[in-house]
């Protein structure tokens, strides 16, 4: 659920990356934190075990950029995927603006996939939040890798009625495009439930801060 400071016309906004243990949702975070002119974000805050899994969450404030007439501010987030750590996923899921569900490709994790699927949507319910009502993208992440699973399989699987990218977090292919897509969605709505007495200037000041990294080809 948005911040919003009408007096003061700031907005912040929270994007939580979910999926599957190992499944590359720190690696979108080190990609972005990479990318991105320093003076557009902070440092990237991650606790992880000595195998370099997440345990607790991954954290990076994007600074603020005028959209709209509102100063604002997103929140990267990425939960933990393992089941041990579902009161943590509940935690950094509370408030959440809009999710996306990063996928491991590989055909043996499908069932890792589909039980942080199931973790995801059942912590949002926990948090009083329908999975229905929140913005979701998906990512289908190592299409490099041989054994991945078709596109179109994974859409079924996952009932996906909505946009999906191809990715590949490793080198940056897609996920730029995937974290334009989730915060413009975001933006929209949010300037969607404005009062209509409060001026629309998106068109003036839509350009988002991470929107100035080209894709990297995945190999």
């Amino acid at each position: 659920m948005a911040l919003v400071r009408k007096d003061r016309r700031e907005v912040q906004f929270k994007i939580v990356y979910c999926g599957a243990p190992g499944g590359g949702k720190t690696t979108n975070l080190e990609y972005i934190r990479h990318r991105l002119d320093p003076a557009l974000r902070g440092d990237l805050i991650s606790i992880s075990t000595e195998g370099s899994r997440t345990i607790c969450f991954d954290f990076l404030p994007i600074h603020e950029t005028l959209i709209a007439g509102y100063r604002t501010r997103f929140q990267l987030y990425t939960v933990p995927g393992q089941r041990v750590l579902a009161q943590t996923r509940r935690s950094v899921l509370s408030g959440v603006d809009g999710i996306v569900f990063v996928v491991d490709s590989i055909r043996d994790r499908w069932e890792a996939n589909l039980e942080a699927w199931h973790g995801c949507r059942q912590a949002l319910e926990e948090n009083g939040i329908h999975p229905e009502t929140v913005p979701i993208v998906y990512q289908y992440n190592k299409r490099d890798q041989p054994n991945s699973l078709p596109p179109e399989e994974l859409d079924e699987r996952f009932g996906v009625r909505g946009p999906a990218f191809l990715g590949c977090a490793a080198t940056g292919y897609q996920v730029f495009a995937t974290l334009d897509w989730i915060t413009g969605e975001v933006l929209r709505r949010f300037h969607a439930s404005l009062s209509p007495e409060i001026p629309d200037t998106r068109e003036e000041e839509s350009k988002r801060s991470t929107a100035n990294a080209e894709g990297i080809a995945c190999v």
